[in-house]
């Protein structure tokens, strides 16, 4: 039996620059091999049957391969990732079209698909990120048209049996000794056509509408996260499961606080004396204001760790922290007593250079002072 995850592109044999037509090419190959009608019984080759499918099904998809190329697996859990084959007709209802190619008439006439999947969108605060929140969103979805009840043919008509296949939904095609079984072009694998069809959908068997539902938003979500309502895509268009809706997430700036994944950033302003003689701040946090230390001689740039004040991450545990960052502000304009003072200090100043102000000076005359030797 199959024991831990492998890298998608050494299950397929390819190499990590290899193009969606390599990628596909391998994928035929490993499936033929190890397909279920080739090893009736064997767990082991029904195992690698999976796990072929399962890369192929990240690979092929441009999104999906690009999350798994920077993140890993990890990249491809929760959020609308990798579809873990539960059987293997699971797999043919995803691959359809690719079995029906590889393997002709097997399950087409057994086989369903599932419904497409659709996508939502949904805007929160930062605080509704960060505490999770129940939301209705709206979205648009096609749903089997009422009028003829998903068929396409109008009321009180049926369906008629595709003279082009005779209902098999695929066809033969000979050149030369090789023959290939594809999709009938009449009816695109459905085995039957439709002679009058449904006005109400025109002949799809599904009209599109607007829906809305109710979405759970867990704690900690981020910008381009997606939460995958199952059931809530499409229905399939021959008795399958439907498909899922992915809810993408978008995260609305906040006035004090920035987000560097786990941990929240707020800047707060000081002025010079309490920068040197040191006080007590009022800062704000998600739950609300939180007094703050500063000690005497902070430097300008310092940042405080408050730390569980920051945000969760749905994928991990743990919250992050809140990171003050202090930052001397320097006034435009100042009092005639505010002048006064300054400029007293600034004396002072002059007359007590700082260690670290006189070292710096005599660094400067040091780095002069051969050229005034030299002259």
């Amino acid at each position: 039996m199959m024991s831990a995850q492998r890298d998608y592109y050494e299950v397929l044999g390819i190499e990590r620059t290899a193009s969606g037509k390599e990628i596909a090419t391998a994928y035929r190959k490993l499936a033929v091999r190890y397909h279920p009608d080739k090893n009736p019984g064997d767990e082991e080759a029904i195992a690698r049957f999976k796990e072929c499918s399962e890369a192929f099904e990240v690979l092929n998809d441009p999104e999906k391969r690009s999350r798994y190329d920077r993140y890993g697996h990890a990249g491809l859990n929760g959020h609308g990732g990798v579809h873990h084959f539960t059987d293997v007709e699971d797999i043919f209802s995803a691959f359809g079209d690719i079995f029906g190619d590889i393997f002709g008439s097997r399950g087409r006439t057994h086989r369903v698909r599932r419904g497409r999947d659709v996508r939502a969108e949904v805007t929160l605060s930062l605080k509704e990120a960060a505490e999770g929140v129940r939301k209705t969103v709206e979205f648009e979805r096609h749903e089997l048209c009422t009028s003829c009840e998903g068929s396409g043919a109008a009321p009180g008509t049926k369906r008629q049996t595709c003279s082009y296949c005779n209902g098999r939904g695929q066809v033969i095609q000979q050149a030369g000794i090789v023959r290939m079984q594809t999709t009938c072009p009449a009816c695109q694998g459905e085995g039957s056509t439709i002679a009058v069809p449904c006005k109400t959908c025109r002949g799809s068997g599904s009209i599109l509408r607007k829906v809305e539902t109710d979405v759970e938003i867990p704690a900690g979500v981020d910008n381009g996260m997606q939460i995958r309502m199952t059931g809530q895509g499409e229905p399939s268009p021959n008795g399958g499961p439907p498909g899922d809706c992915y809810c993408v997430v978008s995260v609305l700036p906040h006035p004090l606080f920035e987000r560097e994944g786990q941990h929240l950033i707020c800047r707060v302003p000081i002025t010079y004396s309490q920068a040197v003689l040191g006080t007590t701040l009022e800062v704000p946090t998600l739950g609300g204001p939180r007094e703050l230390e500063i000690p005497a001689g902070t430097p300008s740039g310092h940042v405080f760790r408050l730390r569980g004040h920051g945000m969760r991450d749905p994928r991990v545990m743990g919250v992050g922290d809140l990171l003050v960052q202090v930052a001397i502000d320097v006034p435009k304009k100042i009092t005639p007593e505010e002048d006064e003072l300054l400029r007293r200090l600034a004396e002072l100043e002059h007359k007590n250079v700082a260690p670290a102000r006189k070292s710096f000076f005599d660094k400067v005359k040091e780095f002069f002072s051969p050229e005034e030797e030299q002259d």
